[in-house]
């Protein structure tokens, strides 16, 4: 049923109600009623003019000229004809209403073929012939949604920080603007361009910017939903999608999170009739089998291309990778200024400090950032977003929101200051490591305390020195505990300072390499235990020897990061001491404070402290100053029961701290 006829049967209907209202509304003046006596009595009494009889019904006229009317109890009563007729009143008989041949066949199937059309209305959905895509049986609809070329705002001037990426699609966007330009040299697009990347680096909107660039209809779908509990629903989506296609072509087909349905086939339970294999041969045969798709390409997105079946990614199908990676200092700076340009900016805003100072972050991180700096100055009841808001969103989002309300006591305070105070010598005295950013002892997310490291550059890869000294400051704040409060009294802050320890040491020996008692040989299986034994065999490299020597080798490492560990925080303890000073003070303390402390200086307030002694409010968190001037990745530490936000270590490790 298209909008038409649903708009035409409900004005049908509303016109209906109206008439209805109408009539009951009625303002005609209706006749006096009385009983059948009455009316006998008037008869006789010759008061009756003219009467009207309709079957039960007797209605008139009297003498005066006012109108009655009456019901009769019985059809027949001969003694009243006599008295009308005795009594000079005009009789008037009505022929009783006949219904025609048509009328009453109408009435009399009227059920039967309700009937007939709601089963047919059944039949038609349960085959797919509906074209509304929310019926309860279309299931095998596509779901896709299909944005028009007048719909589409999005171009290349709206993403950054991917220019290879850019350039890999520049390609796809001639062709569809222009066919004939490789074709009269023999040449052909490629049928699909795969997306990978990790999750928000703008793979969706680049894959939108090139519908934009070429004028041309847009679908987009998810990988699920394909994928129903009725098998052969997906197979049905996949071919009504390339069908709505080809009516739209040129055009793109857009399917996010591509491996819901394109995981390698074989690999799970129930052999290869399940919904989701079928869904997949089906995309495989829409995207290159008997009949051809011209001008339809297929763009899909996935953070995990290892998965993928290698039908999916042979010539002729996705034969083109794009690779849309995190972006480097440059990238981020370019996408700062597109999502600045949608916010007012204070005349201190310098883009570039930002880019340098997030390392890691992608392009959805970045535009949570300038959001939360908007809502930072919104708050604020300002008409302008500074550098000050900026920092703050940093800082927010790097180490989690301040919990100011948190009561801590003077002792865990304390215990939080040296903890912290541990791990910041450590990463400033041991080679490598990168330059200590920030420390704070206000709880922030699920932390009790925060120490960031920011490297002076991008990281791409980690050297042997770099690893060390990370578990070396991993450790100085469990080693700070137990200086100031004895073996007894160290607490459970460190759990997580030691998981990440012992994860870098194991991955050291049993992945990287980095043991010479070892050797370069990977230990550890991957996720499709492909060693040795073949894919899905468990194959093993490890035998009960080998994990010996790994633990020993791994506690080995753990060891010497420790006593170095020890041994630094001993040789500078009028440091560790007067540093833990500073942050019971001011709570937060930045790179120019620390570099006061280990040159044996007092350090100087940071910028709008007040002193509380003086009567006035203390801030207590240098964190709305500006950064340092040398700013770079972000990374910390915790000093509670969980995890943070931290960027991805291109090694598959944790990142440092």
């Amino acid at each position: 049923m298209n909008d038409m006829a649903k708009n035409l049967i409900l004005w049908l209907v509303i016109a209906a109600v109206l008439l209805t209202v109408f009539n009951n509304f009625s303002v005609d003046t209706a006749p006096q009623t009385m009983n059948y006596s009455q009316f006998v009595e008037q008869v006789q009494n010759q008061q009756v003019r003219s009467v009207t009889i309709d079957g039960y019904t007797i209605s008139g006229e009297r003498t005066d000229g006012s109108q009655f009317q009456t019901i009769r109890p019985a059809a027949e009563d001969p003694k009243l004809m006599d008295d009308l007729l005795a009594n000079d009143v005009t009789v008037v008989g009505k022929e009783p209403e006949q219904q025609s041949l048509w009328t009453r066949l109408l009435i009399a199937s009227f059920p039967i073929l309700l009937i007939l059309g709601i089963f047919m209305f059944f039949m038609r959905q349960m085959q797919g012939g509906g074209t509304g895509k929310g019926g309860p049986m279309s299931f095998g609809k596509s779901k896709a949604k299909l944005l028009s070329q007048d719909q589409i705002k999005t171009t290349f001037s709206d993403v950054a920080g991917c220019d290879e990426a850019k350039e890999e699609v520049e390609e796809l966007v001639d062709f569809l603007r222009d066919p004939t330009k490789f074709q009269r040299l023999g040449g052909t697009i490629p049928r699909g361009v795969l997306m990978v990347g990790p999750p928000g680096t703008g793979k969706t909107l680049l894959a939108k910017s090139i519908a934009g660039e070429a004028k041309v209809p847009f679908f987009s779908i998810s990988g699920s939903d394909f994928v129903e509990m009725f098998v052969g629903v997906g197979a049905s989506r996949v071919r009504d999608m390339f069908e709505q296609a080809k009516k739209q072509a040129p055009c793109i087909i857009f399917i996010d999170e591509i491996d819901a349905v394109g995981r390698s086939r074989g690999a799970g339970m129930g052999g290869g009739n399940d919904e989701r294999e079928q869904t997949l041969n089906q995309l495989l045969v829409e995207m290159d089998g008997f009949e051809a798709n011209e001008g339809i390409i297929v763009i899909a997105a996935t953070n995990r291309p290892d998965v993928l079946d290698p039908a999916l990614l042979r010539p002729g199908r996705f034969d083109r990778q794009v690779v849309v990676a995190l972006p480097d200092v440059r990238g981020r700076e370019h996408i700062l200024n597109v999502h600045l340009r949608k916010v007012p900016l204070a005349d201190d805003v310098k883009p570039s400090l930002i880019a340098r100072g997030t390392p890691g972050f992608s392009g959805a991180d970045l535009a949570n950032l300038v959001n939360e700096a908007a809502l930072f100055a919104a708050r604020r009841n300002k008409r302008l977003v500074g550098m000050d808001e900026l920092e703050l969103a940093k800082d927010k989002i790097m180490m989690g929101a301040e919990r100011k309300s948190m009561v801590m006591t003077e002792k865990e305070k304390l215990n939080t200051a040296y903890h912290e105070s541990g791990h910041a010598i450590i990463g400033l005295v041991v080679p490598e490591h990168d330059p200590v950013y920030k420390v704070t002892i206000i709880p922030r997310g699920r932390a009790l305390g925060v120490t960031m490291f920011l490297p002076e550059a991008d990281r791409y890869s980690l050297s042997r020195q770099q690893i060390i000294s990370q578990i070396c400051s991993l450790f100085g704040g469990r080693i700070a505990e137990e200086m100031t409060l004895g073996p007894n009294g160290v607490t459970t802050g460190a759990s997580n300072d030691i998981k990440r320890a012992t994860e870098l040491a194991h991955n050291m020996v049993a992945k990287w390499g980095l043991s010479d008692e070892m050797g370069p040989i990977m230990y550890d299986e991957d996720e499709s235990h492909q060693f040795l034994g073949g894919p899905g065999q468990g194959g093993k490299l490890k035998s009960g020897e080998t994990t010996t020597r790994l633990d020993k080798e791994v506690r080995k490492i753990i060891d010497g990061c420790y006593a170095q560990a020890k041994q630094i925080l001993e040789d500078n303890r009028d440091k560790l001491d007067a540093m833990a000073e500073a942050l019971m003070k001011y709570e937060t303390i930045d790179a120019t404070q620390l570099k006061d402390i280990m040159e044996g200086r007092d350090p100087r307030p940071p910028e709008g402290w007040d002193d509380p002694s003086s009567g006035a409010p203390s801030a207590g968190d240098s964190g709305s100053q500006a950064a340092p001037e040398a700013p770079g990745q972000a990374d910390g530490d915790e000093n509670d029961d969980g995890p943070r936000r931290r960027p991805s270590d291109p090694l598959g490790g944790p990142a440092g701290s």
